[in-house]
């Protein structure tokens, strides 16, 4: 099981100075897609060049042109690249093989998709490498969590790996641990502390024996 921090409030010299606390309890890192908006993808270029040892994803939740942005995105330094679940099948296969020319990964956010079992089913036989279930800000805001969706992709799920982010703190992680996913994924629950390495270093932790 691996840890993912996403960073999505912070401009390139505090998303930087974030990494920098935290590198050593990370496994990947992820360019938030409101950094994207706000920085483009020379956030994920600057991002990887400082930190040429973590993985770096460039959370662009396409919806089309999937080959194109890929390519994109590969070009400024991403190791994997989002999709959404809710895209067209041929966005998804275009994504997988330009990801595939370029020795990256696709992970697909399953936000918004209303049959979680039948559509992960069906994106997982399009060869992605990672399907993610999120509860987004707005569905966090309503009390909305991932754990049941995230049951329901890993008993269909055959090939791809399985994700979860969407509002997990260091006090519902085990809860998120149990479920058994391949990476978690934190936001607000390591950059919203005080001590951030401290957080991070505990949060990897309990990943790492899971």
């Amino acid at each position: 099981m691996e840890l993912q921090l996403a960073l999505d409030l912070v401009d390139i010299p505090g998303a930087k100075a974030v990494v920098a606390e935290v590198a050593e309890h990370i496994d990947i890192v992820e360019i938030g897609t409101p950094v994207v908006i706000n920085e483009g993808l020379r956030a994920v270029k600057e991002i990887k060049e400082a930190f040429p040892s973590l993985r770096v994803l460039a959370d662009l939740k396409i919806m089309d042109a999937g080959g194109y942005e890929v390519m994109k995105a590969s070009e400024a330094g991403a190791d994997i690249v989002t999709v959404l679940g809710v895209s067209d099948d041929s966005t998804i296969r275009g994504a997988v093989e330009e990801a595939r020319k370029q020795n990256k990964k696709i992970m697909v956010d399953m936000i918004n998709v209303k049959d979680i079992e039948g559509r992960a089913q069906e994106i997982d036989a399009l060869g992605v490498d990672y399907i993610c279930v999120h509860s987004g800000y707005d569905h966090q805001a309503e009390g909305k969590n991932s754990f049941e969706e995230l049951m329901a992709i890993k008993r269909v799920v055959k090939q791809a790996k399985t994700a979860i982010a969407g509002g997990i703190k260091l006090d519902t992680l085990p809860e998120v641990i149990k479920a058994q996913p391949d990476l978690v994924i934190v936001g607000g629950g390591i950059t919203g502390q005080s001590d951030k390495k401290a957080t991070a270093a505990e949060m990897k932790k309990l990943v790492s024996l899971a």
